[in-house]
Parts: C-alpha cells; structure tokens; sequence
C-alpha cells in the first residue's frame, strides 16, 4: 500500500517559459499487435525534471525506449530541440544491461563518447579527462577501475548517469532507477539528479514511487497506454486521475488543505 500526502494550496506561477528540450505528438506504439501507446502528446521544457508514472504494463518503458529510439512508433514524433544530437543520455533498465561484461567503470563511461570520437579511434586526453569529471560528479572516481559487474545496484546507475554526463547530454532519461535500490542509494541518485537538474540539465524519469514522483518533480506525466494526465504534481494528483491510473485501486482522506491517497498497489503496480 503506497501512501502520499500532498498540500493542494495555490502556488504562484511563472509566466516566463524555457525553450522546448522535448516534443512528443502523437505517439502510438503497438507491441504483440496490441497498442503499448496510444495517441501521446506532450512537450517538455528545458531543465524540467518530468517523472512518469502508471501501473505495471501502462507503457512507461515502452515510452521511455521510443524516446531513446530503441522502438519505432507506428504513428507520431518524438523530436529533440536541444540542437545537439547526442543531447540524449540514457539510464536503462537494471534487466536490460549485461552486467557480466568485463568491462570498468571507465570503460562504460568512455562508451559515452563513442559516436563523438568514431569507432576505432584511441580517445584524446580531453575525452579521457570528460570521463573522470563525470565520475567525480557521481561520486564514483574511487570505483573507476572496478568492473561494472561487481558494483551494487545503485552504483550502477549512477556509472550510466556519469556516461550520459561525458556524453555531454542535455537531457537524461531514466528508465525505472529506483527499482531493487535500498532508501539510501535512492536519496544518493537523487541527490546527483538534483545537482545536475540545478545546472541546467533536463531529466525524463519513469517510476512507481508516487511519493518521490509528486514531491520532487516539476511535472507528473501519468499514462495508461494513453496519457490520462500532464502538468503540474497539484494537477495530476486528483483522485480522479489516480484512480483511472490504478483502477479505482484508491482511497482518499481530506483534512483542511491536505490530501491523502492510499493506493493499493500490490496487483497493478
């Protein structure tokens, strides 16, 4: 049973908006000739942290992948503003990495650079000087020449969040980080996202922590193959929404400006 509270007092708004970093229009995606996505639109401003949340199965990973380019839409557009086409860094999966490759963590986190560089050409001092700024900024310059497959599962992460920074992306897409990481390792992560997202960089992150979900994003994108809703963590958390989300899986508790929602999470999500 997941549990949230969330204050639903007015918040002022800034009418001065960041360019665009990301434009979704219309994505439908099929997968065993079923929709995995349905008609999906939405915009993302630049240095936005959007989280995207839904139960098992609603399509998440499916939107997370063919942002990335690893599936092909039937319809629609996934289009990149940023003006710089390696401006997309990428967190997989924990099940979708070999982790028996027996490679370092420098060695991941020069891969970052490969599309820049060239295949088969010997990396500058400037390349490998990327590499250990990026290890430094995820606090993993003291693991650099461990193998990848000895390291916990949050410091596996934060190796592809370090590859993604000597990518020089501008925006950093997570595909559920979160998932068999203990309290601490998520608040680490978290702690890197924040300090990244303060200079300026973008972050698109899926998860089932509703928690972490509507306290620290700027925006809340809630789908079940179609979006149900967009924008605001005050404006997506509504029983209404949760409960299309969740299949009526809820309960709600109201005292003065607060709000409380249980959601019954164990067959969903």
């Amino acid at each position: 049973m997941s549990t949230l509270e969330l204050e639903t007092s007015p918040v002022s708004l800034n009418h001065t908006r960041p360019p665009l970093a990301l434009s979704v229009h219309d994505l439908t995606v099929i997968y065993n000739g079923e929709p995995a996505l349905d008609g999906v639109s939405f915009d993302v401003q630049a240095g936005e942290r959007v989280a995207v949340i839904g139960p098992n199965g609603a399509g998440k990973s499916t939107l997370i992948k063919t942002i990335m380019g690893l599936l092909q839409p039937r319809s629609g557009s996934v289009q990149l503003h940023t003006g710089n086409p390696l401006g997309l860094g990428y967190v997989p999966q924990y099940e979708d990495v070999n982790w028996d490759f027996p490679v370092t963590v420098r060695d991941v986190v020069m891969m970052g650079q490969t599309r820049r560089i060239g295949w088969l050409r010997w990396p500058s001092r400037e390349a490998w000087a990327r590499v250990e700024q990026a290890l430094d900024r995820v606090g993993m310059t003291d693991l650099a020449g461990r193998q990848v497959g000895e390291l916990s599962g949050g410091q596996r992460r934060r190796v592809f969040i370090a590859r993604a920074l000597a990518q020089q992306a501008d925006i950093l897409v997570l595909d559920e980080p979160f998932s068999g990481v203990d309290a601490h390792a998520q608040s680490t992560m978290m702690d890197v996202l924040d300090s990244l997202n303060a200079d300026g960089m973008t972050i698109i992150l899926s998860t089932h922590d509703l928690n972490l979900a509507f306290r620290r994003f700027d925006k809340v994108l809630a789908i079940r193959q179609q979006m149900l809703a967009y924008g605001d963590p005050e404006a997506v958390y509504r029983p209404d929404i949760l409960s299309q989300l969740y299949g009526g899986q809820i309960a709600t508790l109201e005292d003065g400006r607060h709000v409380t929602v249980f959601v019954d999470d164990h067959d969903c999500c």
